[in-house]
């Protein structure tokens, strides 16, 4: 088999129990291929669901030596940081002519645009509030990062948003029940839950659980899936990444070197 001419892209989502998860990611590589004609886009995970990113790493080797690794994630944590960069750099050890440029999370760009279409589609009015439910992280950096977001989607909607993280609720749902209340304060007529997630499932079910138990009344936006938003961020840093400007992989952060992929 000859090989490809232009990198893969290879998608490395967290993974998940819920199969909710697994059909997102799959529409979403489906998207992003659909932009990218004549490229491979494959879809791999880090835990939990196959294929694993080092088995999707060996199952292209046949077609292609030059993989761009564009992470599916929307904090720039620990995953992005430390996990996924160990893995590359296995893999590239175990196949000398593989050559990977991780870019940089699909989070680093704004999705808010598609935080706007999610609650508009759910029927947010102007004198409602948002809570913005976002994943929680032990990196306080991308816990920050979901922040900034949530005051971008307040700038833009003109209406009170607060951030609650899914794994990081309070004790008795202590800073659940303190957003609530602040959204109260600033007396919303309702209040419309928005998931900072590409999927529906487990984490974000037992969160719209809790607040509608709170308000009754609440609406529930869908997550961001395949919005266009997300496409176009994907599809920009695997650009980018061809013309070498983008992160490097811990494959392709050593001293004194260039973007693995920057000839291309």
């Amino acid at each position: 088999m000859s090989k490809m001419v232009r990198p893969a892209l290879l998608l490395v989502a967290h993974g998940s129990r819920d199969d909710r998860f697994v059909v997102t990611a799959e529409q979403i590589r489906d998207a992003v291929a659909g932009e990218l004609p004549g490229v491979a886009v494959e879809l791999s995970y880090l835990d939990l669901n196959a294929p694993l990113v080092g088995d999707a790493l060996a199952t292209l080797g046949p077609r292609t030596d030059d993989v761009v690794v564009v992470p599916l994630l929307l904090g720039d944590g620990y995953h992005s940081r430390f996990d996924l960069p160990a893995i590359l750099s296995a893999a590239t050890r175990q196949r000398i002519s593989l050559r990977t440029s991780q870019t940089p999370v699909v989070g680093d760009t704004s999705l808010v645009p598609a935080l706007l279409s999610r609650l508009a589609e759910a029927g947010l009015r102007s004198n409602d509030g948002v809570l913005m439910c976002a994943v929680g992280s032990s990196d306080a950096g991308s816990d920050a990062q979901a922040r900034r977001r949530a005051a971008e989607l307040s700038e833009r909607l003109k209406v009170p948003v607060e951030v609650v993280f899914a794994t990081k609720p309070g004790e008795h749902d202590k800073e659940l029940r303190s957003a609530v209340s602040r959204l109260e304060d600033a007396r919303v007529d309702r209040i419309v839950l928005s998931p900072y997630f590409l999927s529906a499932g487990l984490l974000t079910e037992r969160v719209i659980g809790k607040v509608l138990a709170y308000r009754p009344d609440s609406l529930v936006a869908a997550p961001i899936g395949e919005h266009r938003a997300l496409i176009d961020a994907v599809t920009s840093n695997y650009r980018t990444a061809l013309r070498g400007v983008s992160h490097s992989s811990g494959t392709s952060s050593q001293p004194g070197r260039d973007s693995l992929l920057h000839s291309f």
